[in-house]
C-alpha cells in the first residue's frame, strides 16, 4: 500500500472490500508491476489519491457479485487494467475516445489496485483472460501489452518502426509489429547489451545504443522510457511524414530542437491510457499469433523491490506480484 506519495510501499492488513453493485470482487492471482505505478509511488502523478493500492496489470478469479453483475460466473478468469471506469455520456466516450473521458477514474491511482489478496472491479471494465497464457504471464498483456499495440496502432501503417527503450512494453510491441510483417529497430540504454540481444531474439532486425543513428530511415518511431531527451534523437531518426509517438504517461522535459528536425510533416503525438477496445484487440492478437511474455514472478510483500528494480532497468521483460 501506498500512503503517501514518496513513501515506501508498505504492507498493511485492510478490511476485505465488498463489491458494489456491477461490480465484481477478485482475488489476484497476479499483477504485474508498470513504471506508471513507480510514478505513482513517486509522486510525479499528482492526480493519483493516496492512501491507495497500486497495480493495475490485474489477473484473477470472481470469487463475488454485486447486484446487476452478471456477465461473469463465479470462478471465472478476469483481467482489470488502468482504465477503471469512464462516464459513457461525454463526447470522447461516444466517440469511441473514452481513454480521454475527463472523469475517467484509472485503477491502483484513482481507486485501489492489485498489489493486494482481493480487488474490487467494475465488471463493465474487466476482460475475459485467454486460456493460452497463466496468471502470470498474462498479466504484462493487460497494459505493457495493450499500450504497446495503440502506441503502434497511431504510429500507422510503417514499414520500418523504432523502438526506443527495450523493456516490458517493447519486448511484447516488437513481436506483435514483427507479426505484421514491419521491421523493428530497437535502441537501448548504451552498452544494453542483454536488452539488445533480447530484442534481436523477440523480432528486432536491428539492436543498439538509443544514440546511436537508425541503419536506415524509419517511417515511425514509439519512445517507451520516460525520456525527453529521446524525443529529438527520434525524430532525426525518422523519415519525411514520419511520427513519433511517445507511449509514457509521464517523461521529463522534451528539450528545444530546431524547427528542421519537425519540418517536413513529422509529427509527435502522445499515446493516453488504453481503450477497452484496444485491449479486447492485444487478446485476440495473443491468441491468434503466441506472444512470448518475458514474466519473473515475485512475492507480494516484495513490491518495493520491484518498483526499485524498474527504476534502476534491472528488469528482463516484466515483474509480476503474485500473493
Amino acid at each position: 500500500m501506498l500512503d503517501r506519495a514518496g513513501a515506501p510501499l508498505v504492507t498493511r492488513t485492510l478490511t476485505d472490500p465488498r463489491p458494489a453493485a456491477d461490480e465484481l470482487l477478485i482475488r489476484v492471482r497476479a499483477c504485474g508491476v508498470c513504471r506508471t505505478d513507480l510514478h505513482i509511488r513517486d509522486g510525479e502523478l499528482p492526480r493519483a489519491s493516496t492512501p491507495v493500492v497500486p497495480g493495475h496489470q490485474i489477473a484473477g478469479e470472481v470469487v463475488a457479485r454485486g447486484a446487476g453483475a452478471t456477465r461473469f460466473d463465479l470462478g471465472a478468469r478476469v483481467g482489470v487494467t488502468w482504465l477503471a471506469s469512464t462516464c459513457g455520456r461525454c463526447a470522447w466516450c461516444l466517440s469511441g475516445r473514452e481513454n480521454l473521458c475527463p472523469d475517467a477514474r484509472f485503477t491502483g491511482c484513482d481507486r485501489d489496485g492489485g498489489f493486494a489478496e482481493l480487488t474490487v472491479a467494475r465488471e463493465a471494465f474487466c476482460h475475459a483472460l485467454p486460456d493460452a497464457y497463466d496468471d502470470v504471464r498474462v498479466a504484462p498483456l493487460l497494459c505493457a501489452g495493450a499500450i504497446g499495440y495503440r502506441a503502434l496502432r497511431l504510429a500507422g501503417d510503417a514499414a520500418n518502426v523504432g523502438l526506443y527503450g527495450f523493456g516490458s512494453s517493447a519486448h511484447l510491441v516488437a513481436q506483435v509489429a514483427a507479426a505484421r510483417g514491419q521491421r523493428v529497430f530497437a535502441f537501448t540504454r548504451a552498452g544494453d547489451e542483454s536488452a539488445q540481444r533480447a530484442a534481436r531474439d523477440l523480432g528486432a532486425e536491428w539492436a543498439g545504443a538509443s544514440t546511436d543513428g537508425a541503419p536506415r530511415p524509419l517511417e515511425a518511431a514509439i519512445i517507451f522510457a520516460p525520456v525527453g531527451e529521446l524525443v529529438p534523437l527520434a525524430l532525426r531518426a525518422v523519415a519525411p511524414g514520419g511520427v513519433v509517438v511517445c507511449a509514457g504517461i509521464h517523461m521529463s522535459d522534451i528539450p528545444s530542437f530546431p524547427y528542421a528536425l519537425l519540418w517536413e510533416e513529422r509529427q509527435v503525438r502522445s499515446v493516453a491510457n488504453v481503450t477497452r477496445a484496444d485491449v479486447t484487440a492485444l487478446l485476440r492478437h495473443a491468441g491468434e499469433h503466441p506472444l512470448r511474455v518475458l514474466a519473473e514472478a515475485m512475492p507480494l510483500d516484495r513490491a518495493e523491490e520491484a518498483l526499485e528494480r524498474i527504476r534502476s532497468g534491472r528488469v528482463a521483460g516484466s515483474l509480476v506480484l503474485v500473493p
